[in-house]
């Protein structure tokens, strides 16, 4: 078996990066207006970011003929990433940074044992046996306690 160490942090400091991205989001739209306009920025500058990456990498366009073997679905990723945002910059500044993240984690969670259980969308297959539904009640009930704040 491989170490997972790498893959582990990699997907750590993604987690930990999503507040910090949600912050400042919801600092712009102060100065730009709507939670959309916010989200073509942010999505407008990782565009730019990921060119320049791909692009210091010396990575090549994918071939046609790959690209040809794609079904339409496979290129929704980035609509549902911007639905990700706007809906972040959209309700952080009413519920708080905490509770929209723990929302956010509350709902990966609930449909990542959904696919992972029926390998969609090409994933392997990962039962949801009763440890993982009991870590994800976990999740739920810890949402719980960050959404019951008192004023």
């Amino acid at each position: 078996m491989e170490d997972r160490t790498i893959y582990l942090l990699a997907a750590l400091l993604g987690g930990a990066i999503l507040p910090v991205q949600v912050a400042i989001n919801t600092l712009l739209r102060r100065y730009v207006g709507e939670p959309m306009q916010v989200t073509f920025i942010s999505y407008l500058a990782g565009t730019i970011a990921s060119l320049g990456i791909c692009s210091l990498a010396r990575y090549s366009l994918p071939s046609a003929a790959a690209i040809s073997q794609t079904s339409w679905w496979m290129w929704i990723g980035g609509c549902l990433g911007t639905l990700y945002v706007w809906s972040t910059i959209f309700a952080t500044p009413k519920i708080g940074a905490a509770l929209a993240l723990a929302l956010t984690i509350a709902g990966q969670m609930i449909a990542s044992l959904f696919l992972d259980h029926y390998g969609v969308i090409g994933l392997t297959k990962y039962t949801a046996s009763p440890t993982r539904i009991a870590g994800a009640v976990l999740v739920v009930l810890g949402v719980s306690l960050v959404a019951y704040v008192k004023r």
